[in-house]
This record gives C-alpha cells, sequence and structure tokens, in this order.
C-alpha cells in the first residue's frame, strides 16, 4: 500500500485528489495539511511513501516544507511532488533543486496523478508532460556544479547506457524495456550508479547525465 500525504492550502484541492487517490486500491492518504508547517508535521507523524505537495502555502510554503522533509534522515524514504498551478521556471528549479522527485501541474489529467504517485513512490523522477525538457536543461545547470573529469570512469558500459536513459525521463520499467531487462534489474543499475556517483537520488543522475554529455539538449 503506497502512503500518500496531501499538502495544499485549498481544501477542495485536498478533497479532490483524497477522493481521486482512495478510488484505487493500492493508495491510503494518510494525511492532509493546509501549510507549510503542517505539512512537515504531519510527514514526521504518518510517514508517507509520497507527499503531494503545493508550492504556495502560509505558514512555510511547499518549498520550505520539502526542504525540511528532505533533510529529516527519519523521512529518507518519502518522496516529493510538487503539484502547483505555477508552470514556471524558477518553480521548477527551485521545487527539483529542494529535492522533490517530480513536479506536476495542478491541470494534470486523473491518471497521471495516479501514475505520479506510482512513480515517485517507485523511486523514480517525473516531470510534468506539459514542462518540457527545455525546463529541465536550464534546471539541471543550477542542482550541481560541472562533473570531475573521469567522473563516469566508474560506470560500466551498461551503467552508462542505463545513466543516459534516466536522464531522457525513463523509469525502471521503461529502461528495462529499451535495454531488455526486468524492471528489478533495471533498479539495481540504477541504485550501483547512485552509489558510484555519489548522488542524492534519480534529479541528480539527471543532472549528470546532462552535464557529462550523455544527455544533449533537443534529445526528444
Amino acid at each position: 500500500m503506497i502512503r500518500v500525504l496531501l499538502a495544499d492550502d485549498q481544501h477542495l484541492i485536498r478533497a479532490g485528489f483524497r477522493a481521486l487517490l482512495e478510488a484505487e486500491d493500492d493508495i491510503d492518504v494518510v494525511g492532509d495539511a493546509a501549510t507549510g508547517r503542517a505539512a512537515v508535521e504531519l510527514a514526521r507523524e504518518t510517514r508517507p511513501d509520497v507527499v503531494l505537495m503545493d508550492i504556495r502555502m502560509p505558514d512555510g510554503d511547499g518549498l520550505w516544507a520539502t526542504e525540511e522533509i528532505v533533510r529529516d534522515p527519519a523521512l529518507a524514504q518519502t518522496h516529493i511532488v510538487v503539484v502547483t498551478t505555477f508552470e514556471l521556471d524558477e518553480y521548477v528549479a527551485q521545487a527539483i533543486a529542494a529535492g522533490a522527485s517530480g513536479f506536476l501541474v495542478k491541470d494534470t489529467e486523473p491518471v497521471d496523478l495516479i501514475r505520479a504517485v506510482h512513480v515517485a513512490a517507485a523511486g523514480d523522477a517525473l516531470l510534468s508532460p506539459s514542462v518540457t525538457k527545455r525546463l529541465l536543461e536550464r534546471v539541471a545547470g543550477g542542482l550541481r556544479p560541472a562533473p570531475p573529469a573521469g567522473e563516469l570512469d566508474a560506470l560500466t558500459e551498461r551503467e552508462r547506457e542505463v545513466l543516459a536513459l534516466v536522464g531522457q525521463g525513463l523509469t525502471n520499467g521503461e529502461i528495462g524495456e529499451k535495454l531488455f531487462l526486468s524492471p528489478l534489474t533495471a533498479k539495481t543499475h540504477v541504485s550501483r550508479i547512485m552509489t558510484k556517483l555519489d548522488a542524492r537520488d534519480r534529479v541528480h543522475l539527471v543532472v549528470v547525465a546532462y552535464e557529462s554529455g550523455l544527455v544533449q539538449p533537443g534529445w526528444q
């Protein structure tokens, strides 16, 4: 069962998301919060797998709340998907830099919201389909200094292939399909790459893929 926490200052948004998610057999909404501070407190209390986090909230906004949750060792297994009406470069950059695993806009189709919960719970990273690769490329440059020369030398050829696909935004399942691997094998490769590159999460792997040249702007 995937445990989800909702954080949004609009009651109707929280109620709508709750109704949508609780209709799924494998998702349980464990709480909802109307402020950033309440979201952090509830996250510490309920230990959710995924937090759907609004950006504009009182008493500590969603970016602050994301940073607080990400830096808490007890919440290392909690993944945050920022959901907002503001599809702007600065918000994408700040959300990902704060440690979010994904970014969605509020007009996302219900099926995409449900998919986002599953993707984030599995440890994958995602952006809203309407957030273009151009934004991701601009975000990437500010998250991590340029990788040292030879940083990828520790990776096997297969791991480089996997990293390139992570950089293109593919999930473990999609990587497995591309390389004729099981999703579990793909996940194992990703975990080993994260360890070798000392990457915090998959979003940082995307950054490495771009900055190392494994993925070029305009790949899509």
